[in-house]
């Protein structure tokens, strides 16, 4: 009897394994000629011997799986997932045995990677950013090594206001010290007097050599660490956690005391939050270290301005005006900043009767409110000297002449406003 057993079982077994190799042998067939539906119907069928296999058949097994899922990239999101986790398998089953199919993993997943990578720019390109998000951030799951794409999937993820996933792969990037800088290869094109990038030194030396180029150097490209910071505090912000914002700020701080774009970030988190003393205080540090941008000048007046400080607003526009000429936001706000003042002095003269006294009072006003007319009036005409489309500070102008009597200036300035209206 005993005979009849171990004859059975021997007979169960052998039709296991004829049954693995067939469905393993069909999967494989199918995968050949690109038939991924019937390749998956197979390993699905041959899943269920999987407790039966030897490890040499459990990693063919695995690796034709991670095939089948991932077909040739036309696998979705989750299919993805999948094969990467067969693939897995079959490094962890010859782990200790002969590597007959992790040396082809690799292969297949760097194509995997470059596909993704592909997907993702595409689905960036069309706003399908969750698309993109997640494909960037799966490209980065197989090649760990290059974090750029982690960060391009918190990038797609804010662009598609996804902000849990956002600030996820943000905390990841921060917590792996990310930074983002890259060294860059520039010269410059003799034909034009413009600086280039080039994607690598051997190009750019080709380029110096064949003398197209000159002047060629290597820099570094910005750090991301302040935006990266920036982002995360803005999230938790928007959260209502105000106290995680500043304590991303902080983190990056340890490492990056002076890094002038975090110093920047941690400005426009402040701002954010209403700490205008802060702010102002972060943006002067930031002047100390740039001490000729601009931008930072003019970014202070608006801070005095929203503050109430006219007196210093109008120094910092000023300033940022003499820093660069063609600065037009500055002269604008210059404009608005004057203007702003003419209300008191509307409030005033509405408030007076029609003694002889309140008559003079009037006309004293009415001259003062006419000086803060003519000390616009040249701060607008620059606005749209330098943006001759701008139909607001036309607008401006025109009202400004009409009420100062300036018959002739209102005349041209009301043709250049119908005009704008025009399309001209």
């Amino acid at each position: 009897m005993k005979k009849h057993v171990v004859l059975t079982l021997a007979l169960m077994m052998g039709a296991f394994s004829f049954a693995q190799k067939k469905e393993i042998k069909a999967a494989e067939k199918a995968i050949k000629n690109s038939n991924f539906a019937d390749a998956k119907a197979a390993i699905t069928t041959a899943e269920s011997l999987i407790s039966a296999m030897d490890d040499k058949t459990k990693a063919k097994f695995y690796f034709l799986k991670g095939q089948a899922l991932y077909s040739n990239g036309a696998g979705n999101n989750n299919d993805i997932d999948n094969a990467l986790e067969s693939f897995k398998m079959v490094v962890d089953v010859e782990k200790t045995g002969k590597k007959v199919y992790s040396s082809q993993v690799d292969d297949i997943k760097a194509q995997m990677g470059i596909a993704l990578v592909q997907k993702g720019s595409t689905a960036y390109g069309n706003k399908n950013f969750g698309l993109a998000a997640s494909s960037f951030e799966k490209a980065y799951r197989i090649s760990p090594s290059d974090t750029v794409y982690l960060y391009n999937g918190a990038t797609s993820a804010v662009a598609g206001k996804d902000f849990d996933s956002a600030l996820k792969i943000y905390n990841e990037l921060s917590d792996l010290g990310y930074t983002g800088i890259t060294k860059q290869y520039m010269a410059t094109e003799i034909s034009t007097g413009e600086e280039q990038s080039f994607p690598s030194k051997a190009l750019r030396d080709a380029s110096v050599r064949q003398k197209t180029h000159t002047n060629q150097k290597d820099v570094n490209s910005d750090s991301k660490v302040g935006e990266i910071a920036k982002n995360i505090a803005l999230i938790y912000i928007n959260k209502g956690e105000n106290e995680k914002a500043i304590a991303a700020i902080d983190k990056a701080k340890k490492t990056n005391p002076n890094d002038l774009n975090l110093i920047l970030s941690e400005a426009s988190v402040h701002y954010k939050m209403g700490n205008k003393e802060k702010y102002t205080a972060l943006v002067s540090k930031a002047l100390e270290l740039d001490p000729n941008n601009a931008d930072l000048v003019f970014n202070l007046g608006v801070s005095a301005g929203e503050e109430g400080d006219v007196d210093a607003a109008r120094k910092y526009y000023d300033k940022a005006i003499q820093m660069d000429p063609n600065y037009k936001n500055a002269y604008m706000n210059m404009a608005v900043l004057i203007l702003n003042q003419e209300q008191s002095l509307i409030d005033e003269m509405n408030k007076l009767g029609t003694s002889a006294a309140d008559n003079k009072k009037y006309d004293e006003l009415k001259i003062e409110r006419e000086v803060v007319y003519k000390d616009a009036l040249p701060y607008l005409s620059k606005v749209l000297e330098l943006n001759p489309k701008d139909i607001d500070a036309a607008n401006t102008l025109m009202n400004l002449y009409s009420a100062l009597d300036d018959t002739e200036n209102f005349k041209a300035m009301k043709a250049k406003v119908e005009a704008l209206k025009n399309g001209n």
